[in-house]
């Protein structure tokens, strides 16, 4: 998503006239687009304030801004302005469309700007960006989140769900495959419960299937508890829906999925699983992980790792639970010692290496349609549609952002390696 925010900030530049500079050394202005769902990202913000404080000692004129999740929040907003007073805005979620704006009145003489300021009105139209490759493009259909686990903070910085029209959705969707693009990921807090008030996901991705081309759709990011049969079933009918999903599970243990909020048990994941598997059986599943929530026992720990033992995840995202100041989790009795979660983690880790190598071997001597995603043309690379990567080898190296049909021959540990065919 944040990758999407600043490729929108980039046209919105571009359209007021400021252009992309080579580095910060070289720039005029320089934006941090945040993030505030782990503590790292914030403390990485902070370490590269620094190095900016010495550019701005150095060319006074230079604007700095920060912006985002991370600002979003009043106290470490106030908190970075009294840190770092060389900063000229700072600004939240609300308010990226407005930075061009707020640029030209530093250079007009304002000497600081803080807004934080909501707005939950939804875009309309289409969402300029500008996009770095035609590969894989991203296109948002809502915004926020109603669900409030424990541990998370989203809902608090970007607010409730807010979904686009789908008739902006479709158009935007259109234009991007009528100017080559080959993959399209639909973004969302969480996908599933896309209402526009006259249309829900089912509609939206049963439209966008039936638009001309040849193309996949991916989404992310789905909540279990909303992802319905239809939209399972649909996924399996039509060839255009990529045969990946990325289905969060977040523990194994339905206690703390209870402390979690997460509002589903492991019976009704593992029955969205099993009707994912009978309708696709070659479907790539994806899901997050978050070891060492409060109270976690090794009991609870081991849940998690049979949950993953049984549904044999291509791939799995973990995290070692981190405290998020605003939610409810930080502040829950119980706290797991920074030992204890470290030791669960590489447990878990092994235990996923295990079965994404023994999955990766099932693939030889097996043909996927594959989109290449390589530039130079030397070492081909790309992706099935179950969002597995393979490099391969080919004859023809101009594939760049091309489908070809491609061989799987040898795997080491995960990776697939292949040869393109006929």
């Amino acid at each position: 998503m944040n990758v999407h925010e600043t490729e929108k900030l980039y046209a919105l530049f571009e359209f007021s006239g400021i252009s992309q500079a080579d580095g910060a050394e070289d720039a005029d202005i320089i934006i941090f687009n945040t993030c505030c769902v782990r503590e790292g990202a914030e403390t990485r913000v902070i370490g590269n304030l620094g190095i900016i404080k010495k550019l701005k000692e150095k060319k006074p004129s230079l604007i700095v801004a920060v912006c985002g999740c991370m600002t979003q929040q009043q106290a470490v907003a106030e908190k970075l302005h009294k840190r770092c007073p060389f900063i000229n805005i700072i600004t939240g979620t609300y308010k990226l469309s407005r930075l061009p704006e707020m640029v030209k009145r530093i250079e007009s003489g304002e000497k600081y700007i803080f807004d934080l300021e909501l707005d939950l009105t939804v875009p309309c139209g289409i969402n300029v960006a500008k996009r770095s490759d035609n590969v894989n493009n991203f296109v948002n259909i809502m915004y926020g989140c109603n669900n409030f686990c424990t541990y998370c903070i989203v809902p608090y910085v970007k607010g409730r769900e807010r979904s686009r029209r789908k008739g902006d959705i479709i158009e935007e969707v259109r234009q991007l495959i009528n100017g080559g693009c080959k993959e399209i990921t639909l973004l969302g807090q969480n996908v599933n419960s896309y209402n526009d008030g006259d249309n829900d996901f089912y509609t939206l991705l049963n439209e966008i299937s039936d638009i001309e081309g040849d193309f996949w759709i991916k989404f992310m990011t789905s909540h279990p508890k909303d992802l319905s049969d239809k939209v399972i079933d649909l996924i399996a009918e039509k060839d255009r829906l990529a045969h990946y999903i990325h289905l969060p599970l977040q523990s194994g243990s339905d206690r703390i999925l209870a402390l979690m909020n997460r509002k589903y048990d492991i019976a009704a994941y593992m029955k969205k699983i099993d009707r994912i598997k009978k309708k696709m059986p070659d479907a790539g599943l994806t899901s997050d992980i978050i070891v060492g929530f409060p109270t976690e026992t090794e009991e609870d720990y081991l849940l998690t790792e049979k949950a993953v033992r049984q549904v044999q995840y291509n791939n799995l995202f973990t995290f070692i639970y981190s405290k998020r100041s605003g939610t409810p989790a930080a502040i829950m009795e119980g706290q797991v010692p920074e030992e204890t979660k470290k030791e669960r983690i590489a447990r878990l880790i092994s235990v996923q290496a295990e079965i994404a190598n023994k999955k990766a071997a099932e693939c030889i001597g097996k043909t996927y349609k594959v989109l290449c995603d390589s530039r130079d043309g030397k070492t081909l690379t790309g992706k099935t549609s179950d969002d597995r990567v393979i490099v391969f080898e080919s004859e023809d190296k101009d594939l760049y952002n091309k489908f070809v049909n491609v061989k799987v021959t040898n795997v080491k540990n995960s990776k697939l390696y292949g040869k393109a065919v006929k």
